[in-house]
């Protein structure tokens, strides 16, 4: 018994030693590590462009710090505000766009319309993996009293304007959503806000109310190479309203 008790005894010093001369040293260090990061001096609200006068670089400790907060002002000056900021708030990827939250609306002249659809489940969506100008067909599953899968070839190729969340902000790309476990978990999108033609805005709002919609990514890049899709759609409509020429009997 009295070897015993030596020997845990040893093993608490020896512990003790470890905690006092190593890990309680390295705690402090940690704790005590500084680095720059960017933070607002002003609230900013949503939608607005970061300015330099809107901004600050202080020194902070990194202790808890997100991996990802921005350093330096040049990456946030210029960019537009994605949610509404307070003044002292660190800036974040995901707190900031590089485009205005309502850009495509610019791109509405007349001849196309924008439109948003649910995104009833987490597969419907792409599993959150959706971005602003994927082209996309969109497929209408349980439709209808048949209950039938239908992908209609007036929706074959789609251009995707934006995502957002059940709270009505934009959703992040899977670029910018954080990867510590440690940090909020994001919202995923709720609804895909697309760019269609009338008779697509028209067949959209029907199968929102009559089925279940799925989008599957066809492409992603280039916006010359995602025209071409678009443009294709396009000429699918074109030869639909073109009258038809009787054929000639002999």
């Amino acid at each position: 018994m009295i070897r015993k008790r030596s020997t845990v005894g040893l093993l608490c010093i020896v512990l003790s030693l470890i905690l006092t001369l190593v890990i309680a040293p390295l705690l402090n260090q940690k704790s005590s590590e500084q680095t720059n990061i960017v933070r607002l001096v002003k609230n900013v609200p949503k939608g607005a462009a970061i300015t330099s006068s809107d901004l600050e670089t202080v020194r902070v400790g990194t202790y808890h710090l997100p991996t990802d907060v921005l350093t330096s002002p040049d990456n946030a000056v210029g960019q537009y505000a994605t949610v509404d900021m307070l003044k002292g708030d660190y800036l974040l990827p995901g707190k900031i766009s590089a485009v205005p939250l309502d850009a495509y609306v610019s791109r509405l002249n007349g001849t196309k319309q924008a439109i948003s659809i649910s995104i009833k489940s987490l597969a419907a969506g792409l599993s959150g993996k959706l971005q602003p100008g994927d082209i996309v067909t969109l497929i209408a599953s349980d439709y209808g009293e048949m209950r039938t899968t239908t992908a209609p070839p007036e929706l074959q190729y789609v251009e995707v304007l934006a995502l957002t969340t059940s709270s009505g902000t934009e959703a992040q790309s899977p670029e910018s959503m954080p990867t510590d476990p440690d940090e909020d978990e994001q919202e995923l999108p709720s609804t895909l806000t697309l760019l269609v033609l009338p008779q697509q805005a028209a067949l959209l709002a029907d199968l929102e109310n009559k089925s279940k919609l799925h989008a599957a990514l066809v492409y992603r890049g280039s916006a010359a190479t995602a025209k071409t899709f678009t443009d294709k759609q396009d000429a699918y409509f074109t030869a639909m309203s073109a009258p038809k020429v009787e054929g000639t009997h002999e």
